[in-house]
C-alpha cells in the first residue's frame, strides 16, 4: 500500500507539471509496470475486464492481448504491484487513425476506433484510479452515469471519444484531479443531449486540479463561473470554444486561489466587457481570452496585480483604450515574468510608454491591427530576448530603432502598414540569422534597398514585401531562400515575365501572391515537379500540405497553368482568356480553393472539377462562361462556397447544387438563368447567403423558403421577373439581415410580420459568421447592394449591412407600423410601389436608419416629427407622393438641402422647397408689407441724398469763407457776389420746402 501511495503521489506531481492535455503523455505515467514485475490478476477484476471488452467494438483488434489469466499484462491495463488490483485502464487511441476516420478522411486499413457500449462491469474495478478512453468513437452514446461511482478515480479522460453529455453523478468523484471531456471532432455536437445545462455537479470535485471542457456546449450554463469558483485546488481551466455567451463583469469573491492557466478563447461572448474580476486572479500565469466579442476599456483590469503572468492573449476582440495602461501596469511588478504579450486585432490607441523596456523577459510582442500611434521607444533595446515582433497595421511613425536589428533571437518581424520614415538596406539585416518571417510595407517616406546580388543571412519561410518598388525584375536573391512557403510581393512594380527559376520553388511553396504588379507574358500550361515534397509548415492552422498560389490582380494573359500539388489557386483579376482547361480536375486533385474570378474565360465549366474531392471554394465569377450550370455537385461534398456570378450562364438552377451539406454561400447573380425556383433549394440547410439577382427567374417566392432555409442571413432576388405576394413564411428567417426583392413583379401588401426579424430588431442578436479574417485566402465575401441610391459592392463589411429593399414592385396598402420595430435596420427602400396611407408615426424609433427611400408612391399626410430624432439618417427621399404640411427643420433635417428629396409633393412646403408654408391671406399681407417697405427704402434714399447735399454745401461755404478772410479786397468782391447768390438760394429753399411739405402731406393721406 505504501508503494501504491508513492506511485499516486508521483502521478499527481506529474499532472501538475503538465497543465495542458496535449502536454500530458499518459502512456508514460508511473503506474505499475506489470510487464517487468509479475503481479497476479484478481479473478473478479479479470472477468469484469472481459465483460467490458465484450461490449466494445474493436475493428483493428487493439485488445487482442486480452486473453489468458494474467490481466495485469494485457495492453492498456496496469495493476498495483502489491495488491494486484487494476488501478489503470489506458485505452486511448494514439494513432490518430480514429480521428481521421471520424473527420471523413480516406484512411487505409481498419479504423482504430473503439466503440460500442461501455459496460457497467467497470464498477467491479473498485480500485481504478486512472481511466482513459480518449480519441475513440462511441457515436453519440450518452456518457455513462455509473462512472460517477468510481470513487477512487483520480484521472478521467473521455476527450474526442464522441460521448455526449456529462452526468451529474460526476460530482461524486471527490478524489478526481484530472478531468478532460474535450468534445472537439465528434459529429454529435449539435445534438441537444450533448449540451451541458447545469454545472452544479462541478462543486463536488474538491480535489480537481485540471478541467478541460473545451468544445462542449455550455451555452445554457449561465452561472458557469460561480460553479468553477468552488474549486480551490483548480490549476488549469480550459473552456475553449464552449459556446459561453455570458462573461460576468464583477464577482463577489474569488476562491480559485490556485488557478494558473485560464483558457476562454473562441466563445464569442455577447455584450461583454473585459471583466474586472481578473484583477483578483493574481496566481494566473497564462490568460487567453482571444477571439471573443469582448469590448470596453483595457483599464477595467488592474494589470499591476497580475505579477505572475507569463502569457497574455487578448487577440481579436474589440477592447479599446490606451495600450500604455497594460504595459505600465505589468512593468510595475517587482519581478516582471511576462514573456508573451498578444494584443493584436483590437481597438487600442495611445503610444508605447518608455516602461516597455522593463519587461525584459518578453519573447513576443503582437499588437497588429490596432490604432497605436507614436514612435517606438528607445527602451525597446532592453528586450534582447525578443523572438516575435509584430507591429503591423497600426499608425506608428518615425524611424525604426536600430536596436531592433540587433535582436539576434528574432524569428518573426512584421512591420507592414505603418507610417515609417527612412530607408532599410541589406546591411540592416546582417545580424538576423534566425529570421523566418519578414513582412514590410514601404511608402513615400520609407524605402527598402536590396540589391539582386544580395545573399541574405537568414532562410525565410514567409516573406511579404508590399509597395517596395522591387521591380522591374523579380528579386533574384529569392533563389537563396530554399525553405520559402509563402511569397507576397504585391504592388512592387514588377513588370518582367516570371523567371523560370521561380517555378522550381513550387515543390515547397504554399502561397504565392504577385498581385498589383505589371507582369505580362504567357504562363506554361503544365508544370511538372519532383514527386518528393518537403513537409509543409502549418500556416495559421488553416492549410494542409500542398501549395497555395495567388497571382491575383496582375496583367497575366494566355493559357492557364496547372500545378498538380497546389491546394489553393487564386488567379483572380487578371487577363486570362480562352477556356478553363478540360483536365484541370484530373491534374489538380489536391485543390481546396479554386479562384479564377475577374478574368475573360469562355466556354463551359469542365466536368473534371468533380475529381477535386476536397474542394471547399469555387469562384468563377466575372468571366464570360456560357452554357448551363452543371448538375454534378453531389460529387463535391466538401464545398462551402460556390460563386458563378457575372457570367453568361443560362438554363435553370440544377437540382444537385445544394448537395454539399456545408454549403453556406451560393451566388448565381448576373447571369441569364430562367425558370422557377426549384424545390431542391430547400436542401441548403446550412446556407447563409443566397444571391440569384439580375437573372430572368420567374414564378413566385415559395413558402418553404422560410421553413427550410432557417440559417439564411442574406437573400437577394433583385432584378428578376418574380411575381405574387411576399410569403409570410419569410418572417420565420429570424437571422435575416439582408432582404433584397427589388425590381420584380411582386404584388399585395407588405407582411406586417417582417417586424419580427430578430436580426434587424437588435444589434446584439447572435449570428454565426464565417471567420473571414482567419480564412482570408479561403473566402472573400462579395455582394452588390443599392445603398444611399448607389449600387455598391461589399466584401468584408457585408456582415455590418442590415437592409430591406422592396423597391420597383407593385406592392400596395399601407406601410405596416410593425416595421418600425426593426431598430437595427440600416437601409429601408420601399420606393416605386403603390403604397398609400401615412408614414408610420413611430418611425423615429429606428435609430440605426441611414437610408430611407419612400419615393414614387401614394403616401399622404405629414412627415412625422419623430423622424427628426434619427440622427444617423444621411440619405432621405420622399419625393413624388401626396405628402403635405411643412418639412421639419430640426436636427438631421437641416442637412437635407437638396429639393429633389421632397419634390413632387404639391402640398409639401418649407425649405429646401420654394413653397412657403404661410396661409394665403397672410401671404398677401406679408407681400403688401414687403412692398411698403420697399417704398420706404426709396424715400429714405432720396432724403439721404438731400441731406448729404446740404451738408456738402455748408462745408464748401465755410472753407471758402475762411480762405477769403486772408485777402480783404478779394473778400469784399466775393461777399458782394455771394449776397446776390444767397438771396436766390433762399428763394429756392422756400420753394423746395413747400414741395417737401406737399410730398409728406400726400404720403400721410
Amino acid at each position: 500500500m505504501a508503494c501504491r501511495k508513492i506511485l499516486v503521489t508521483v502521478l499527481v506531481f506529474f499532472l501538475q507539471s503538465f497543465p495542458l492535455l496535449e502536454s500530458v503523455s499518459t502512456g508514460s505515467l508511473p503506474l505499475a509496470n506489470t510487464t517487468e514485475v509479475k503481479v497476479r490478476c484478481i479473478e473478479s477484476e479479470r472477468n469484469a475486464l472481459l465483460r467490458f471488452k465484450q461490449s466494445l467494438t474493436d475493428p483493428s483488434d487493439r485488445l487482442t492481448s486480452w486473453i489468458g489469466e494474467e490481466c495485469c499484462i494485457w495492453k492498456g491495463v496496469s495493476c498495483d504491484i502489491q495488491t494486484g488490483n487494476v488501478i489503470s485502464l489506458d485505452l486511448k487511441d494514439t494513432s490518430g487513425n480514429c480521428y481521421q476516420k471520424k473527420m471523413g478522411n480516406l484512411i487505409s486499413g481498419n479504423s482504430s476506433c473503439l466503440g460500442g457500449k461501455i459496460s457497467p462491469a467497470l464498477l467491479d474495478l473498485q480500485h481504478l484510479e486512472y481511466f482513459d478512453l480518449g480519441g475513440n468513437d462511441f457515436q453519440g452514446l450518452a456518457t455513462p452515469n455509473f462512472l460517477g461511482s468510481l470513487e477512487k478515480l483520480q484521472y478521467l479522460n473521455l476527450s474526442h471519444s464522441s460521448l455526449v453529455g456529462i452526468p451529474p453523478s460526476f460530482g461524486n468523484l471527490s478524489s478526481l484531479q484530472y478531468l478532460s471531456l474535450r468534445a472537439y471532432s465528434y459529429p454529435y455536437d449539435t445534438v441537444e443531449s450533448s449540451w451541458i445545462k447545469d454545472l452544479n455537479w462541478a462543486s463536488g470535485l474538491s480535489s480537481l486540479k485540471y478541467l478541460d471542457l473545451s468544445h462542449v456546449n455550455l451555452s445554457s450554463a449561465t452561472h458557469w463561473l460561480e460553479s468553477f469558483n468552488k474549486l480551490p485546488s483548480l490549476v488549469t481551466l480550459n473552456l475553449i470554444n464552449s459556446n459561453l455567451h455570458h462573461l460576468p463583469y464583477s464577482f463577489p469573491s474569488w476562491n480559485m486561489t490556485s488557478l494558473s492557466y485560464l483558457y476562454l478563447q473562441q466563445n464569442n461572448f455577447v455584450d461583454s466587457v473585459l471583466p474586472k474580476w481578473l484583477s483578483n486572479a493574481t496566481t494566473l500565469e497564462t490568460l487567453d481570452i482571444g477571439l471573443n466579442n469582448i469590448e470596453g476599456p483595457i483599464s477595467n483590469v488592474e494589470w499591476g496585480t497580475l505579477c505572475n503572468l507569463r502569457k497574455l492573449y487578448l487577440t481579436q476582440n474589440k477592447i479599446n483604450g490606451d495600450i500604455g495602461r497594460v504595459v505600465e501596469g505589468l512593468s510595475s511588478c517587482s519581478n516582471t515574468t511576462l514573456e508573451f504579450l498578444g494584443l493584436a486585432g483590437n481597438r487600442l490607441t495611445g503610444q508605447f510608454p518608455n516602461s516597455l523596456g522593463h519587461l525584459k523577459s518578453l519573447r513576443m510582442i503582437s499588437i497588429s491591427f490596432n490604432q497605436i500611434s507614436g514612435t517606438i521607444p528607445t527602451s525597446i533595446e532592453q528586450l534582447s530576448r525578443l523572438e516575435i515582433l509584430d507591429l503591423g497595421q497600426n499608425q506608428l511613425k518615425g524611424a525604426l530603432p536600430e536596436s531592433i536589428f540587433n535582436f539576434t533571437e528574432l524569428t518573426q518581424l512584421y512591420l507592414a502598414t505603418n507610417d515609417w520614415v527612412g530607408n532599410l538596406s541589406q546591411n540592416d539585416f546582417a545580424r538576423l540569422h534566425q529570421l523566418k518571417v519578414l513582412a514590410i510595407s514601404c511608402g513615400e517616406r520609407f524605402a527598402l534597398n536590396l540589391s539582386n546580388e544580395w545573399i541574405p543571412p537568414f532562410s525565410l519561410t514567409y516573406i511579404e514585401l508590399r509597395k517596395c518598388s522591387l521591380g522591374p525584375k523579380l528579386p533574384t536573391w529569392l533563389k537563396t531562400q530554399k525553405q520559402l512557403r509563402t511569397i507576397i510581393l504585391s504592388n512592387d512594380s514588377i513588370s518582367d515575365p516570371i523567371p523560370p527559376w521561380l517555378w522550381t520553388l513550387f515543390s515547397q511553396l504554399k502561397l504565392l501572391d504577385l498581385s498589383e504588379n505589371e507582369i505580362g507574358g504567357n504562363l506554361p500550361r503544365l508544370v511538372n515537379f519532383p514527386s518528393s515534397q518537403s513537409r509543409a509548415m502549418d500556416f495559421y492552422s488553416s492549410y494542409n500540405d500542398g501549395v497555395v498560389v495567388d497571382l491575383s490582380s496582375n496583367s497575366f494573359h494566355g493559357l492557364l497553368p496547372l500545378w498538380p500539388n497546389v491546394t489553393h489557386l487564386n488567379l483572380a483579376n487578371n487577363l486570362f482568356s480562352g477556356s478553363i482547361p478540360i483536365n484541370i480536375g484530373h491534374v489538380m486533385t489536391k485543390l481546396q480553393v479554386l479562384d479564377l474570378s475577374g478574368n475573360a474565360f469562355t466556354g463551359s465549366i469542365p466536368y473534371s472539377v468533380t475529381r477535386v474531392k476536397q474542394l471547399m471554394r469555387l469562384d468563377l465569377s466575372d468571366n464570360h462562361l456560357s452554357g448551363k450550370i452543371p448538375d454534378w455537385w453531389d460529387d463535391l461534398q466538401q464545398l462551402h462556397v460556390i460563386d458563378l456570378s457575372g457570367n453568361n450562364l443560362s438554363g435553370g438552377i440544377p437540382p444537385s447544387i445544394c448537395s454539399p451539406p456545408s454549403l453556406f454561400w451560393l451566388r448565381l447573380s448576373r447571369n441569364n438563368l430562367f425558370g422557377e425556383l426549384p424545390k431542391s433549394l430547400s436542401n441548403c440547410k446550412s446556407l447563409l447567403t443566397l444571391d440569384i439577382g439580375e437573372n430572368k427567374m420567374n414564378g413566385t417566392i415559395p413558402g418553404w423558403f422560410g421553413e427550410s432555409l432557417l440559417s439564411l442571413q442574406k437573400l437577394s432576388m433583385t432584378d428578376n421577373m418574380i411575381g405574387g405576394h411576399i410569403p409570410p413564411q419569410l418572417c420565420q428567417l429570424f437571422g435575416l439581415q439582408i432582404l433584397d426583392l427589388s425590381h420584380n413583379n411582386l404584388t399585395g401588401v407588405i407582411p406586417s410580420c417582417l417586424g419580427n426579424l430578430r436580426a434587424l430588431k437588435s444589434m446584439k442578436f447572435y449570428k454565426w459568421h464565417p471567420n473571414y479574417y482567419h480564412f482570408s485566402y479561403v473566402f472573400t465575401p462579395k455582394m452588390e447592394l443599392v445603398k444611399k441610391g448607389t449600387k455598391m459592392t461589399y466584401t468584408f463589411t457585408i456582415d455590418q449591412v442590415n437592409l430591406i429593399d422592396l423597391s420597383f414592385n407593385s406592392l400596395n396598402g399601407e406601410i405596416p407600423n410593425e416595421i418600425t420595430g426593426l431598430t437595427a435596420l440600416g437601409t429601408l427602400n420601399l420606393s416605386w410601389n403603390q403604397l398609400s396611407g401615412r408614414i408610420p408615426e413611430d418611425i423615429g424609433i429606428m435609430q440605426q436608419l441611414e437610408t430611407l427611400d419612400l419615393s414614387s408612391n401614394h403616401l399622404s399626410g405629414s412627415i412625422p416629427l419623430s423622424m427628426t430624432s434619427i440622427t444617423t439618417l444621411s440619405y432621405l427621399n420622399l419625393s413624388y407622393n401626396n405628402l403635405g404640411g411643412s418639412i421639419p427643420s430640426q436636427n438631421q433635417f437641416g442637412t437635407f438641402t437638396n429639393p429633389s428629396s421632397f419634390e413632387g409633393n404639391p402640398k409639401l412646403c418649407g425649405r429646401p422647397l420654394t413653397t412657403d408654408c404661410s396661409p394665403p391671406r397672410k401671404r398677401e399681407m406679408n407681400k403688401k408689407i414687403e412692398d411698403d417697405d420697399d417704398d420706404d427704402d426709396d424715400e429714405h434714399e432720396r432724403l439721404w441724398f438731400l441731406v448729404s447735399a446740404g451738408i456738402g454745401f455748408v462745408v464748401t461755404f465755410l472753407v471758402t469763407f475762411s480762405s477769403l478772410t486772408i485777402k480783404q479786397s478779394q473778400g469784399y468782391s466775393c461777399f458782394h457776389f455771394l449776397e446776390e447768390v444767397g438771396e436766390r438760394i433762399i428763394r429756392c429753399c422756400i420753394v423746395f420746402k413747400a414741395c417737401l411739405f406737399s410730398i409728406f402731406r400726400a404720403r400721410s393721406n
